[in-house]
Order: C-alpha cells, then structure tokens, then sequence
C-alpha cells in the first residue's frame, strides 16, 4: 500500500514538473544592478510580457555585454542586450572570430562622456589625467568605448589614469560622491550612474570630447557615429552635450524559431509607446531606427518578417 502510494505521488509529482520548471522560459540577458541595460531590460520584458504573455520572457542578470554574447553564443540566454562597440566588434569578427547572432531591434544610442560633481575643478579630459577615475565593470561593452574614445586621444586608461574597475555598476556614482574618484565614464540617454550623480545634493556636470577632439578621434575610429545627448536629458544640463559613441543592441540567437522572434519583435514595437513613457532612452527602441542603423541583413528573419510588414523604409 505504501508503494503503491509512493508511486502515485511520483507520477503526480512528475506531470506538475514541467509547470514549475517553466522550460520554455525566454532568457534575456541583461547587466548587473544600477546599471542602465538592467534598467531597460527590465522595463522590456514587463513590457513585452505585458504584450504577449505567452512568451514567457525571463530576466537572467549578467555581468554585461561581453558575458552576454557568451550566454547567446552558448544558448544559456535566448536574447541578450549588447554595447555597440562589444557587438561590433563579435558580429564582425575585428581579432576574435566572428560570431553568429541576429539583431532583434536597436536600443538607444550611446554618446560617450565622463560626469563630475559640479564642484570639480575638471573641465576637460586633459584635467581628468592621472585622477582616480571609474571605467565601469569587467565585462562592459562602455569600457570598449572608453578605449577607443580615448586611444583617438592618444590616451589610455590604464596608462594616463588611476583606473577603476566596478564590481557593480551601482558603484561608479556612489565613489564618484564619495570623492573616491574624480569622475565616472558612461553613455546612453538616461543613463542610471549619471542620474544618480545628476539628482544628488552634489549635481552633477558633463565632460565629452570637444568638437576638433571628436574630429580626432573619427579620424582614428570612424566606425563611432557623433551623437547628442539632449538638452534636460539630466538634471542640470541645460545645453546638449556632442560626442561620439554607437547604438546598443539587443541581440538573440540564430536558431531562435522564426515565429517566437516574429512575436518579440511585434510585442516590444506594441510595447513602444509605454515603454518611452517609463524610459526617455526607449523613445529611440523603433523599427524606423532598426532598420536604419542596423539594415535587414543583420536583423532575425522573424523580426525582419515583421519589420518588413510595416510601413517604414531603409533610407536611400
């Protein structure tokens, strides 16, 4: 009878198993806490599960891009959330091999810049040598964009300042207030780390290249595109700050079924609109600037198949 019992249990136990382990989970990849692709990462799958609930789209909090691409490349993540220049550098194979991922949509553009109490003495990145300065994590694709950014000026980061290296993103600002660095490198419009030095008692002020150094640093590395951030984008910066950056991806899987990446394309452009309104930097996640940024060739033939259906249009 106990057996018998047992065996029961096992069997009801066995049919309930595949309801808790939700196997079929999507895993978006995201960044570590404080930073902004957790922060958008998390507004986009409450978004897009929202939309299509039956996708079933799952965080999987990461260290950045560079472990996010190790995570598509090995299958442990479904879609992940990639910086400019860490994706261009895996998708076009520049001294690594090539990788093969597919683009499921752009996320915002990522204009480079360091930011500084107001009350620094700091004015221009010449003042920023020799400072104590946070680069970001390990496995940040901003870091990547801090090299070339700086190498256009004959710099480096780890020669020509006091490198810092994040074990969380949250970290950067908090040593930025506490005056245990002289300024905190980031990018992207709403980028948590300045908005959290921006919002402070300290307020905050912005450092980018100036306009014959952006000239520079194109001359050496015209794969970066001059960006803008905004005027009022942060809290006391009442004029837009130029700079140079790329635009961040949210990558996923070659093998990813056509129609699942088909419904994630349609859920986050449906998304859209209520994702802006909770995020500034999502107002620039559309299709129009999918398809102009990234092109067709790049993109997964289900998000290019919805794509495709609507009424926008490559540039000439």
């Amino acid at each position: 009878m106990r057996i018998a019992s047992l065996l029961l249990y096992l069997c009801l136990f066995a049919i309930h198993l595949p309801l808790t382990a939700q196997a079929d989970d999507l895993r978006w990849a995201t960044a570590t806490k404080g930073g902004g692709f957790q922060l958008f990462g998390q507004h986009a799958i409450a978004a897009i599960n929202a939309q299509d609930p039956d996708l079933g789209v799952v965080e999987l909090p990461s260290k950045g891009s560079r472990q996010n691409l190790r995570l598509l490349q090995s299958g442990e993540a479904d879609i992940g959330q990639v910086e400019g220049n860490a994706a261009r550098i895996a998708l076009e194979g520049i001294g690594t091999p090539k990788v093969d991922l597919k683009v499921l949509a752009v996320m915002y553009p990522n204009p480079g810049m360091f930011v500084v109490p107001t009350d620094s003495p700091a004015t221009n990145i010449d003042h920023l040598k020799g400072q104590p300065i946070a680069f970001g994590t390990q496995a940040s694709g901003l870091r990547i964009l801090a090299r070339d950014v700086l190498s256009g000026l004959d710099l480096d980061p780890e020669k020509d300042f006091q490198q810092i290296i994040l074990g969380k993103a949250a970290d950067g600002p908090r040593l930025v207030l506490d005056g245990k660095a002289a300024a905190l490198w980031g990018a992207g419009i709403g980028w948590p780390g300045f908005v959290a030095v921006a919002d402070s008692p300290a307020g905050a002020r912005f450092i980018a290249p100036s306009s014959a150094q952006i000239e520079r640093i194109r001359t050496r590395h015209p794969h970066l595109q001059p960006m803008t951030v905004p005027a009022n984008t942060y809290t006391g910066q009442t004029q837009p700050i130029d700079s140079v950056g790329l635009w961040s991806l949210i990558l996923v899987r070659p093998d990813l079924d056509d129609a699942i990446a088909y419904r994630l394309a349609r859920a986050l452009h449906l998304a859209q609109p209520q994702l802006a309104g909770e995020l500034p930097q999502a107002g620039y996640t559309t299709p129009d600037n999918t398809l102009r940024y990234v092109g067709k060739e790049r993109l997964h033939p289900g998000a290019a198949r919805y794509l495709g259906g609507l009424e926008t249009a490559l540039p000439d």
